[in-house]
């Protein structure tokens, strides 16, 4: 028998076939957005971060010979196409703005592949349609101070913070029965506020040799893979972190959420794809790093570390509270790291210097800051999606201090629908 999502795909390919070729449609410009953003995947690796659409399309993308100057040519044609549709319903309108941000990114992106080096804010604005206010680190060091108290004693701040965090590291021999528990109690929480589907399900994974702690890679159908990185030792914190960043109510639920609600029930063809340059990112990562505050407040996440967590890694549970406290105090440096992005992506600072400064406002161990310098690297002005992501999630969500019922009915909200971070402005 035809899987849902299969006759979807189906009936959809049927009603772009019935358009007349002398009337465009909303459907018909997604269909070419995802067929061109599935080739630019094949022009550049991790372009495109997931894909359950048509299988048969994914083949010909790796099949088209198109030049990149050629695919910017197809972008701004169907940039053209969208802007001369009028949709008449609210939604259409969504549909129409979500993917002309879409293709405003692919533009941005297409011009860096031919060699255009736009600025930092520049280049986050083009990809990820809000440009970042930067301050300068002399300004983040009332918040080291602060964070000074916290962990007193002799020697740099950075390695008085490494060193005190290190006490809480997850023994290897543990990290599974840590991390399965954590998700577990992620994905309860966020099923008392939002359906999800039955069938829904992840596979969690651990691996080496990746310049990010942890990563979501979307199957379809529901289902997730869940990889966490193990180069580096993993602190008891990183386990709720985690799975509420990359499950529950992180990307496994807004993925599936997405899916449901936009990809099977109104056949919207350009949620089976999810390229990793676009305002959809600010969206993912942002509310994936909310979704951490919103499932466990304070005293409840510090209750369900203590009471399960901990026990389970065989750690002493005596400096919890201080290390919550200092996990929160560290949250207002986060901006620092674009700060120094900037700085070194624009060539103000060199390599060595990046990772000293990342040690010093990002209060890490030289491998830490190496393996931050190393996703700047990859991913260059992508790091300003989980701090500024979050800060404008969290104002959208607590807009008039509503109660924790409303924010998750918002929060379910913006994970339905084709939300801009305009939508939540």
């Amino acid at each position: 028998m035809l899987s849902r999502l299969m006759l979807m795909i189906l009936l959809f390919l049927g009603a772009c076939a019935a358009v007349p070729a002398n009337r465009d449609s909303l459907d018909a410009i997604a269909a070419d957005y995802v067929k061109t953003t599935l080739v630019l995947g094949e022009r550049e690796a991790g372009f495109v971060d997931a894909y359950f659409g048509p299988p048969e399309w994914a083949k010909a993308a790796k099949a088209d010979k198109r030049s990149i100057l050629d695919l910017g040519n197809t972008v701004t044609d169907l940039t053209s196409r969208l802007s001369a549709l009028s949709p008449a319903s609210p939604m259409d309108l969504r549909r129409r703005a979500f993917l002309l941000g879409q293709l405003k990114a692919a533009e941005t992106r297409i011009a860096m592949m031919q060699g255009e080096k736009p600025s930092f804010q520049d280049e986050a604005e083009g990809l990820f349609a809000v440009r970042p206010e930067l301050k300068t680190l002399s300004e983040y060091d009332p918040v080291l101070a602060r964070i000074a108290a916290l962990v007193p004693g002799a020697g740099a701040l950075s390695d008085r913070v490494d060193a005190f965090q290190d006490r809480f590291t997850i023994p290897k021999d543990r990290l599974e029965p840590v991390f399965r528990a954590a998700i577990a109690e992620c994905r309860r929480r966020t099923l008392q506020r939002i359906a999800l589907p039955a069938d829904e399900k992840f596979t969690l994974e651990f691996v080496t040799g990746k310049s990010w702690s942890g990563y979501n890679y979307y199957k379809g159908n529901y289902t997730s893979l869940i990889q966490v990185n193990t180069d580096l030792p993993i602190r008891i914190s990183r386990a709720v972190d985690l799975g509420c960043h990359e499950g529950y109510p992180g990307h496994h639920a807004y993925n599936v959420l997405l899916e449901r609600e936009l990809a099977r029930k109104r056949g919207w063809i350009e949620f089976t794809i999810n390229p990793l340059y676009s305002p959809q990112s600010i969206i993912s990562e942002g509310s994936a790093n909310y979704g951490i505050e919103l499932a466990f407040p304070p005293a409840d996440r510090l209750a369900f570390e203590v009471g399960t967590l901990y026990p389970l890694a065989g750690i002493d549970v005596s400096d919890a509270p201080r290390y919550l406290a200092l996990l929160e105090a560290t949250q207002d440096l986060a901006g620092a790291r674009f700060t120094i992005a900037r700085d070194y992506l624009e060539g103000r600072v060199a390599k060595e210097q990046a990772i000293a400064l990342t040690q010093r406002y990002q209060l890490v161990s030289r491998k830490r800051a190496e393996q931050s310098i190393a996703f700047t690297d990859q991913y260059r002005s992508y790091v300003i999606n989980y701090g500024l992501g979050l800060d404008i999630v969290r104002a959208h969500v607590e807009r008039g201090a509503p109660g924790r019922e409303t924010m998750w009915k918002r929060m379910e909200t913006l994970l339905s629908e084709p939300t801009l971070p305009s939508d939540l402005r």
